[in-house]
Formats: C-alpha cells, sequence, structure tokens
C-alpha cells in the first residue's frame, strides 16, 4: 500500500456505509430484487438533496471540491457519527504534499517522560501516528516489556497481529483487533502521506489474514476511552480503563493511560509486580 491508495478509499468507504442502512429504515420503499445491499447511490442522492451524476462522482474519487454542506448531508443520511464524519471528509478532499520524505523518528518531550513517571499507580505509554510507542513508564514496562523490545517491534498493531502471544496476553483480542484496525484507519486517512505507515498497514496486510479482513470493513473508529483485559504472565488478569490524551504541542503524539479502580483486585495485582520489578531490577 503506498499514499495513492486513498483514491479509492472514498468510495469503498461510502459503498460500505450504504451497505449498512436498509431503505425502510430511512423510509423508502424496499420491494423487489436488489443487487447490492442496503442503499443504492440513486437513493443516497435523493436523500441528500444532490444530483445523482455529482454523487457518483463523488464515489469515483472525482468530487474533491465537494462543500461541507453536501458532506454533512450524505453524513445524515449514511447516519455516520462524529469520527466517521471527519474521516469522509479526509478522504473525500485529500489534501496532498509536495515531495514526499521519510520522516524522522518523533521525539518525546522530557516533560511528557516526566509527567508518565509520575503515574506511579498506573501503567502509561506514547503513541506516535502508527501507533508505534514512543515512551512509557516504569509500570507500561512492567505490564508490556517495551525495553526489552526492538524499536520496530514496539508497535501496537504489529503485536497484535504478528505476535502469537498477543492472543494469550488479550484474552478479548479479537475486540482489541477489531478496535486496533479502526483506529489505524483513521491515522492512515490522517497522514495519508506518511510513507511508513503506507509501509505498515502493507506489512499487516501481507502478513496477517484478519487484519485483511478487518481492513476491508472499512471501520474508522477513535480509542479514546474504555476497558481492556491483559493476561500477565506474572501478575495474572487485569481489567484496566483507560483514558487517551492528544499532547497539543505535538497532536500527532497520544498518551495512553491504563488506571486501575482503586482498592480492586488489579489494583493490588499492579502494585505487587511494580514491587516486583523494582526489587529485580537492583
Amino acid at each position: 500500500m503506498d499514499g495513492d491508495w486513498l483514491e479509492g478509499e472514498v468510495g469503498d468507504f461510502l459503498r460500505s456505509r450504504r451497505a449498512r442502512i436498509q431503505p425502510e429504515e430511512v423510509g423508502l420503499p424496499s420491494h423487489g430484487r436488489r443487487r447490492v445491499p442496503g442503499l443504492r447511490r440513486e437513493e443516497v442522492a435523493q436523500l441528500a438533496g444532490v444530483s445523482v451524476d455529482y454523487y457518483i462522482r463523488l464515489e469515483q474519487g472525482r468530487g474533491t471540491s465537494v462543500s461541507d454542506a453536501v458532506l454533512d448531508a450524505i453524513a445524515r443520511v449514511l447516519r455516520l457519527d462524529g469520527t466517521e464524519q471527519a474521516y469522509l471528509r479526509t478522504v473525500a478532499r485529500p489534501r496532498r504534499q509536495r515531495g514526499r520524505q521519510r520522516q524522522t523518528a518523533p521525539r518525546v518531550r522530557p516533560g511528557v517522560q516526566i509527567l508518565l513517571d509520575g503515574m506511579e499507580r498506573s501503567l502509561a505509554f506514547v503513541l506516535g501516528p502508527r501507533m508505534e510507542v514512543l515512551a512509557w513508564n516504569a509500570l507500561g514496562d512492567a505490564v508490556n516489556g517495551f525495553s526489552r523490545l526492538e524499536p520496530a517491534e514496539r508497535s501496537m498493531p504489529r503485536q497484535v497481529f504478528l505476535d502469537p502471544a498477543a492472543r494469550e496476553l488479550y484474552p478479548e483480542w479479537h475486540a482489541v483487533a477489531a478496535q486496533t484496525v479502526a483506529h489505524l484507519r483513521v491515522n492512515a486517512g490522517r497522514y495519508a502521506d506518511d510513507p511508513e505507515l503506507c509501509a505498515l498497514v502493507g506489512e499487516l496486510a501481507l502478513k496477517s489474514e484478519d487484519f485483511r479482513r478487518l481492513w476491508a470493513d472499512h471501520e474508522v473508529r477513535e480509542c479514546a476511552y474504555g476497558v481492556k483485559k491483559l493476561r500477565h504472565p506474572v501478575a495474572g488478569l487485569l481489567t484496566l480503563p483507560y483514558e487517551t490524551l492528544t499532547i497539543p504541542a505535538t497532536p500527532e503524539q497520544t498518551i495512553v493511560v491504563y488506571t486501575p479502580e482503586p482498592g480492586s483486585e488489579t489494583a493490588e495485582r499492579l502494585a505487587l509486580l511494580g514491587s516486583w520489578e523494582s526489587s529485580t531490577a537492583r
């Protein structure tokens, strides 16, 4: 996959969203056999108040000057959420930069590292635009072992899809895999000119059938918050609520913080793990 993947993405994305909606859900009669699931292009155009030819050109990637009003109308018809609507704008009007260059590895500011280190009860790390791990705190390292990995291996997508141990680490692996792909697709649209991100998607598509299947679903979703379960070989099963925080000065970097419920079994297990790691490090 290279940066030109966006040329067909708007059509694939809109077709996948049309397929989710049945005619009767939007007040249209449903009769006779349909060659495609969900809404037809003509029906989307009618409901959005645009000409059929205009909508077809948009699906074909020839509507790069489409207005916000038209995209908003299509998003309303297709019932897109906020993340999907932002993604539609990205892929419908891709902004190209001339002279793409290989990007240097992003640096995490010292102040951010101090912030991570101050989160003693939480496991925390920083992700870059390719969902690569750029920095972490002691508890994050104790659970994930980032410091024992080569830089190229400090990648959440590579861990989830290419590391056989991931299915043991994540008891709910299928949900984690789907979430990872949905978030990676958001970033792939946002940073379409990043050759390393495009190469990562190509590598995963080549090596993982699960990734190919999930990527073909065209799901887009930010991993903003939630609860994730991890099975650590020493600490056992951990149930961890998490929050993500974008760093304003470097918006391509995100702090991910897993914090156990106070007094919970997970909190006790993490405290023991932290003490055990500290003692073995001496």
